[in-house]
């Protein structure tokens, strides 16, 4: 873990332009930011996140115009709230 001087040194440095997120995960999902940064050549589970978030994103600008990104971000939709108990925290 990082010394607290070393933590207000990365947060005065990035101050405007990151904020650092803390979050409680289940170990399946460690392991599938692992599996994500390794199959798109990431570096590491910080930036699996950022992905993540980047596709979701896309798929919800290309909802409107695209009918299967509709299919697909509906479908993923359903099947994380039905299943939600098992991935989330």
């Amino acid at each position: 873990m990082a010394t607290a001087k070393s933590q207000s040194r990365w947060r005065s440095r990035n101050q405007f332009t990151k904020k650092q997120l803390n979050v409680m995960a289940r170990l399946e999902t460690h392991t599938a930011l692992d599996e994500i940064a390794a199959a798109y050549e990431l570096r590491g589970k910080a930036e699996a996140v950022t992905w993540a978030c980047f596709v979701t994103r896309w798929l919800m600008q290309q909802r409107d115009h695209n009918p299967e990104a509709r299919r697909l971000l509906d479908l993923l939709s359903e099947v994380y709230h039905r299943d939600r108990d098992l991935h989330a925290p």
